[in-house]
């Protein structure tokens, strides 16, 4: 096989999948012959709402690291928790299983995901000289972590749950809850909805001649 077939793609022989049903349609026909989806060849505007999404998505993890995430009433006192300041108290508390999974869940996972993602479409905009294959192993480890965003809410709606049936306090979630819900949302939407194929398009690097 030659160096030429080697880089050719489906859009080089016309040829495209359908973007609902996934079935491989020659583009010719506009229309897949399966589902009757509309057909093209790559979403170029895929790149623009993926940054849009994440640009906003770095925003708002400013809030949600700010503002109380959490705030427990007990006897009249009130007291307003952080993401940091929470995961503090729990350390104090000695409950360390918990920290480390809201500390991964809350800011570790969130940061790594913007900045891979950051890498990712800079890599493409800028058609940097770095490894597709690379870049594409890094992009699904940026969808697999992204499945276990939601942990942090999972874990401080039963702590608020169980606060709650002991009568002792009343816990409800605070402003930053909303804020980082939104920034997991906007992260894993920017990451669906990027059209990967432009990757293979846009960059020139070593792999082409492997």
């Amino acid at each position: 096989m030659s160096k030429v077939s080697q880089k050719q793609q489906g859009k080089d022989l016309g040829l495209t999948l359908c973007p609902s049903c996934q079935q491989l349609s020659v583009y010719k026909k506009r229309h897949c012959s399966r589902c009757g989806s509309v057909l093209a060849l790559r979403d170029d505007s895929s790149l623009q709402k993926s940054w849009a999404l994440l640009i906003t998505a770095a925003i708002l993890l400013i809030p949600a690291n700010i503002y109380p995430i959490t705030i427990f009433t007990s006897q009249g006192q009130t007291r307003h928790d952080t993401i940091f300041t929470g995961i503090t108290h729990l350390v104090d508390l000695n409950i360390i299983p918990i920290a480390i999974i809201l500390f991964t869940a809350s800011i570790a996972v969130p940061i790594l995901k913007i900045v891979g993602l950051t890498i990712y479409l800079t890599a493409i905009s800028f058609r940097l000289p770095i490894s597709k294959k690379k870049l594409m192993i890094g992009f699904h480890i940026i969808e697999w972590i992204g499945r276990w965003s939601m942990l942090d809410l999972f874990v401080i709606s039963i702590t608020a749950a169980l606060v709650n049936m002991g009568q002792l306090l009343d816990a409800r979630p605070g402003p930053a809850a909303t804020a980082f819900a939104l920034v997991i949302l906007l992260t894993q939407v920017a990451a669906k909805v990027l059209d990967t194929r432009l990757l293979w398009d846009r960059l020139e690097s070593k792999d082409d001649s492997n």
